[in-house]
């Protein structure tokens, strides 16, 4: 036991995307066997063990109903099924795959770098052990030979290819391959087979594109996004809210990336020890992000550094990268769509795309926060990481925190208008801008012409301070070109904390917030995710 302990302790799991394949790094040298663990000796034994049970612990499955939910509607129709899921690497495919196959008879093959053979041979052992089938090792090594025969049985079977990115990697005749696989042999079976991929860009062209062999074939697709920051507080169960705020703008909503935070240490202690410090896998993992999806990923560095300093017109990323116009229309366009980078225009556009006012910002927390402090201090972190976060981290850190605080009361409001508790059910939400005007959050009703423009402010506000912001936003609304003469306007503040807002509710009609308001951790743990009444707005 006191063994068991001590190998717990002076040892570091390191996940390979969310499945539960295991690296193990040792702090330091076993000083009691004076040397490290052999994986052949009787003391590793014990180490896996440990293993095992942190796992448990650690890849705990939380908030993912709704995504289970579809895969769980889709299994119950009584048809073949080609469910395509796809995501950003760390964010949880494995884990919804490997939870919503448990008790099914299923066969799971995570696809690795290696040659089409080895690719199917790999596969071929996988499915014949979890599917207890010693005839498909007598099979020829052949994927429409090997489908041919799953998809004989009359047994609901799930069929799950994880990373199926990497199988076209080693032999771009795969998507036409599996084409004639799901024509000849499962669109008449009972067999459920999912293609999982990690590389968005692949998956969105290569796999679902209208060009791709496979276009049409499939009968259900899902993307599997990040946690909404209300998700995140059962992985961080001993966080204020404040905290939470602080650590979604550091990890965003990628499980993997909240479970490396220790909730017993403050924010910036686990900024410290999980990003800043050598060796850590956040430290570089913005950096393997971008070489898992591009080639020549240098490019691609300076434009999202040159965003996460708050360049966001197209004019100032190219002056900051030196870029020309149709380079960077080029990589913009490839970022967008890897889901690095977002566009986004005044809400009031009639024509999104074609509007020349599109203003760039990352969409990615984490790699937000490792372009914005880690990727331009790397030298200076590799010298004395504890002292880059007190210079260069620290003082701008509430200013950064801002930012995401916006799109943090994005999702606020996005909930309680689920719950019908605002003065109307708004259709659209986004920031506007105009020349030297901004608005953080503008809401609207198209059909019954009413507007919510409402200010979110990371600060403690006072009742005059909060009275002041309000008075800015009225002046600043009529600049907004929106129906003028003919609509309903309410105004919102957001705020970290705020004096007087309860007056400011009932007397003046403000829809006010702040943190307190946010729901409690017992509320966001609700599988449904419903938001309490915490007050109704009259109009």
């Amino acid at each position: 036991m006191v063994f068991t302990f001590f190998v717990l302790m002076q040892t570091n799991l390191i996940y390979h995307d969310d499945y539960p394949t295991i690296y193990t790094a040792f702090a330091e040298s076993n000083e009691t066997l004076k040397a490290p663990i052999s994986y052949h000796s009787p003391a590793s034994q014990h180490l896996i063990v440990v293993i095992c049970i942190t796992i448990i612990v650690i890849t705990k499955f939380v908030n993912r109903e709704k995504d289970l939910g579809f895969l769980k509607r889709r299994y119950e129709e009584a048809s073949a099924q080609v469910i395509v899921l796809y995501g950003r690497r760390r964010v949880g495919k494995s884990r919804l795959i490997q939870e919503f196959i448990r008790n099914k008879r299923s066969a799971y093959h995570l696809a690795s770098r290696t040659t089409p053979h080895l690719q199917i041979s790999d596969f071929m052992a996988s499915a014949a052990r979890e599917l207890d089938d010693d005839r498909i090792p007598d099979l020829k090594a052949d994927w429409e030979v090997i489908f041919k025969h799953l998809s004989e049985s009359e047994d609901r079977t799930v069929i799950a290819i994880d990373e199926f990115p990497y199988l076209i990697e080693s032999d771009k005749g795969v998507p036409a391959t599996f084409q004639r696989i799901i024509d000849l042999h499962i669109a008449n079976s009972n067999l459920f087979l999912i293609l999982c991929g990690s590389s968005i860009g692949m998956m969105e062209t290569v796999v679902l594109g209208h060009k791709s062999p496979l276009y049409g074939r499939r009968t259900g697709q899902w993307k599997l996004e990040p946690m909404r920051f209300r998700q995140i507080a059962e992985f961080l169960p001993k966080y204020s809210c404040e905290e939470l705020v602080n650590a979604y703008s550091a990890v965003g909503g990628v499980p993997f990336y909240i479970n490396r935070f220790d909730d017993s240490r403050d924010v910036f202690g686990n900024i410290l020890e999980k990003i800043l410090e050598k060796g850590e896998i956040l430290n570089e993992e913005g950096e393997f992000l971008l070489r898992e999806e591009l080639r020549e990923p240098k490019t691609y560095f300076s434009i999202l550094r040159a965003i996460s300093f708050g360049n966001t017109k197209f004019s100032n990323i190219m002056n900051y990268t030196g870029l020309d116009r149709n380079s960077m229309t080029r990589y913009l366009d490839i970022l967008r769509t890897l889901g690095f980078v977002r566009r986004d225009v005044p809400v009031t556009e009639k024509s999104p795309e074609k509007s020349k006012k599109g203003l760039y910002y990352v969409d990615d927390n984490y790699l937000n926060f490792w372009f914005r402090f880690v990727f331009p201090h790397r030298s200076e972190i590799e010298e004395d990481p504890a002292e880059v976060l007190k210079t260069l981290i620290k003082p701008y850190h509430d200013q950064f925190v801002g930012r995401s605080f916006e799109n943090i009361s994005k999702q606020f409001l996005q909930d309680l208008n689920r719950e019908g508790m605002l003065p109307f059910k708004f259709l659209r939400i986004g920031k506007w801008w105009h020349r030297d005007k901004e608005i953080d959050l503008v809401a609207l009703n198209q059909e019954t012409k009413e507007i919510l423009l409402v200010e979110c402010k990371w600060q403690k506000l006072r009742e005059n301070d909060a009275l002041r912001v309000l008075h800015r936003l009225e002046e600043k609304s009529k600049h907004v070109q929106w129906h003028n003469g003919s609509r309903s306007e309410y105004y919102g503040i957001i705020a970290k904390e705020m004096a007087g807002k309860e007056d400011m509710r009932q007397e003046a009609g403000v829809v006010a917030f702040d943190l307190d308001d946010f729901p409690s951790r017992q509320e966001t743990l609700k599988g449904d995710g419903a938001i309490p009444p915490i007050y109704s707005l009259g109009t």
